[in-house]
């Protein structure tokens, strides 16, 4: 049983005056019984956020930073796409507003997107990709998986990391983005006059003036075979109000979680059962498996165990 818990912490002011009144009885006590992992550490401007490199490695994926094949991942298990090996990417649609230093999402997903519209910009934006040897397939609407070599080894934002931020320092870098620039330069030209965008105005509702590529990678070897590692159970009670900023609901979300899903992990160690229990914040991830401790290792967990929020200060 692996519980992985994303925002589990943030450096941001709010949320570190937070963290002392915190109170995670269950945690608390089942992090006295497990051994850490040495930390995953990371950064505040990794393309890829702690709970994804965490999920990545519980299911035997390539971790690399912006690397994380999550689109390969999904092509695999679509029943028209699974003999198509290589390189594969997430292409949201959405919405950039252009202030005076910087450039914003307003909306990714795009909203009120219905998937006539959806097809309807990708048959107009296929083209385009085919000309740099990439072929669009729909997957949702307003998100599309694309497959060509290209995308073997360009490194991409995670969505979650441009959330509210400018999105400058996120953009692919180096000679191996140069094309993709390129090509979303001649996609915001072509949205700006599209019939789909036109419609969209005049219903109220924003018009889609960019993409955004995200999971961009292959799949190792033999993935998704029989002996593959069980998914982790992936809580995202945190997620919102972090993203949001509001940490008096995130603490409220973290007292649930824990009652609910932190009593149900401190069960089954008391039950015998192997448990791993991962922790991420905006920056790094710690991880503590169920495996037998030195009787030193149980007189200080039971003596000076470490608070739960000087655990969470460090993530």
């Amino acid at each position: 049983m692996h519980l992985l818990i994303p925002y589990a912490a943030s450096p941001e002011e709010g949320c570190q005056a937070t963290l002392p009144s915190l109170q995670l009885p269950h945690l608390q006590k089942l992090l006295t019984r497990l051994s850490p992992e040495p930390l995953d550490a990371g950064d505040a401007f990794s393309l890829s956020p702690p709970h994804e490199r965490a999920l990545a490695k519980a299911l035997a994926l390539p971790a690399s930073d912006g690397l994380i094949p999550w689109a390969a991942q999904q092509a695999q298990q679509h029943p028209a796409l699974t003999k198509l090996t290589g390189a594969w990417a997430f292409l949201t649609l959405c919405n950039w507003q252009a202030h005076m230093k910087e450039v914003t999402l307003r909306q990714l997903p795009m909203q009120d997107l219905p998937s006539t519209e959806s097809d309807a910009l990708l048959q107009a934006m296929q083209p385009f990709f085919a000309e740099d040897g990439l072929t669009l397939y729909p997957f949702e609407p307003g998100c599309w998986l694309v497959h060509g070599a290209a995308l073997a080894t360009l490194p991409t934002a995670s969505p979650e990391r441009i959330h509210g931020r400018d999105l400058t320092p996120w953009m692919p870098r180096g000679a191996q983005a140069s094309g993709l620039m390129r090509l979303l330069s001649e996609m915001q030209m072509l949205l700006y006059t599209h019939p789909v965008n036109d419609a969209r105005e005049a219903r109220g509702a924003l018009p889609v003036n960019a993409f955004w590529l995200h999971g961009t990678g292959v799949l190792p070897p033999g993935f998704g075979t029989p002996s593959a590692p069980e998914a982790p159970t992936l809580v995202n009670a945190l997620r919102d109000a972090a993203l949001c900023g509001d940490w008096s609901t995130w603490s409220r979300a973290w007292v649930a979680l824990d009652a609910e899903h932190g009593h149900a992990l401190l069960q089954a160690h008391k039950r015998g059962e192997a448990i791993t229990l991962s922790l991420c914040g905006e920056r790094h991830a710690q991880t503590w498996h169920s495996q037998p401790q030195s009787l030193m290792q149980k007189v200080n967990g039971f003596l000076r165990p470490q608070p739960i929020q000087n655990m969470l200060k460090q993530l």
